[in-house]
């Protein structure tokens, strides 16, 4: 970034930095918090940023400040809320992501929110992003780096630089040969947990919409697999990963611990986020609410409580009618401004002149990253692409294009066997930008 002489201006260098774990539980990972050490170092010994200016969330040490939805949401508003033109924001989240799929049964609901997995599942929505990055005032760089699942389209509608849909014929046939190498070979990356993804994400969709159909297992219903399902382990070439993809029956589980329901199931996951968190919730998630009480309101007998057409709804209904004060219970989801369904169902969709984001993604949004452990010593455990870009920048001391950067990752984690394949999403200037410096 420059002044009016084309000289290079920087205030300050900031950053968040944020691993999950998930330790004792059955979504533990082992290699997210050595990320954020990985990236500590490297932004001290490299990029020169002061300890002070770099906050730390982890949930493996008493010492750090633990990383919950309300946690990481208070870091990340005083990093850009702090920013001035001039700095160089950064943010690096290592852990689980999850895609929600659609819980109101309306035609015009758009599905899916991307997220990325807070230790006390206070889930933090790609439309929470998009809302950071807007708050970030113009001439100051927010890079984000994403080594979870999903996260493809953690900010919301961000350029697609790198990415499936901007792929040219030559790189998908020398993605379906390397397909066939690895087959041939034995091995299995991540793309053969794809077609899974894919086939959960459709049997999801219909779930949520009260259609129940067979489960490629058997014909069991989705919630009865909650107490068998486990966070995937997959063979890539060098050793044993983990799919750092929350399985939603794991997420269903979790808040039937924390809450001593039995009933939430799909179609009950953000009207229990918000029961839980309130206040602390994603304004994603309230912004939810109030349009389900608005349903509430608008029904023909006039009561507040009358039928109801979906889960969520139900759900929202029984806890009015526990609480005895459907006004305060209901309060931090009546503050948040609504202007339409629309803005809840796909978000805002406001003018941006400047766009000051940046998207280092682990993957694309339908696909999965890898939490490996090659050696089976979980000191030795890292994500794919924490790895890759801490190896690629121990490889080249001068500063490197953020478009250089993720290609380059790409091609080292196919050599390595998986098949993840990393994204960079921001305005043209950010892609030819060089990273972090």
């Amino acid at each position: 970034m420059g002044d009016s002489k084309g000289n290079l201006v920087t205030m300050a260098k900031k950053a968040v930095l944020v691993g999950c774990n998930y330790p004792g539980t059955k979504a533990e990972l082992k290699g997210c918090v050595n990320d954020v050490e990985r990236m500590y170092r490297c932004l001290t010994d490299r990029f020169k940023f002061q300890k002070d200016n770099i906050t730390v969330l982890i949930d493996t040490d008493e010492n750090f400040r633990k990383p919950t939805g309300a946690n990481i949401r208070k870091a990340l508003l005083g990093l850009v809320g702090g920013a001035e033109p001039g700095d160089v924001l950064f943010f690096h989240y290592s852990g689980h992501g999850v895609r929600l799929p659609a819980e109101t049964g309306d035609e015009d609901d758009t599905g899916y929110d991307e997220c990325i997995v807070p230790t006390d599942m206070n889930l933090i929505t790609d439309d929470d992003f998009r809302e950071f990055v807007d708050k970030v005032p113009s001439d100051c760089i927010f890079t984000i780096v994403a080594d979870s699942c999903h996260s493809g389209g953690l900010i919301k509608k961000e350029k697609e630089q790198i990415g499936d849909s901007t792929k040219n014929r030559n790189e998908q046939n020398r993605e379906a040969q390397f397909d066939g190498e690895q087959k041939r070979e034995g091995r299995f990356g991540f793309r053969d947990l794809l077609s899974e993804t894919v086939h959960d994400a459709v049997h999801d969709a219909f779930e949520s919409r009260g259609i129940h159909l067979p489960s490629r297992h058997g014909h069991k219903h989705h919630s009865e697999y909650n107490k068998e399902e486990t966070v995937k382990v997959l063979r890539y070439r060098e050793g044993e990963a983990r799919n750092r993809s929350l399985p939603l029956s794991i997420l269903i589980e979790i808040l039937k611990e924390k809450t001593g329901r039995e009933d939430i199931d799909i179609g009950k996951i953000r009207a229990t986020l918000f029961d839980i968190f309130r206040e602390d919730a994603s304004p994603k998630v309230k912004k939810f609410v109030k349009v389900l009480v608005t349903k509430l309101e608008s029904n023909d007998d006039g009561g507040f409580l009358g039928a109801i057409g979906n889960l969520a709804q139900q759900f929202l209904k029984q806890k009015l009618e526990d609480s005895g004060d459907s006004s305060g219970y209901l309060e931090p989801a009546l503050q948040e401004n609504v202007s339409s369904t629309h803005e809840v169902y796909a978000g805002s969709t406001k003018n941006r002149v400047q766009d000051m984001g940046m998207l280092i993604s682990g993957c694309q949004s339908d696909q999965t990253s890898a939490d490996a452990n090659p050696t089976g010593n979980p000191n030795n455990a890292y994500g794919a692409l924490s790895n890759a870009i801490q190896a690629i920048l121990s490889e080249h001391y001068v500063p490197m294009a953020n478009r250089e950067l993720v290609m380059r990752a790409r091609k080292m984690l196919s050599d390595q066997g998986f098949t993840q394949r990393p994204g960079l999403y921001c305005s043209d200037w950010h892609a030819d930008a060089p990273f972090i410096c």
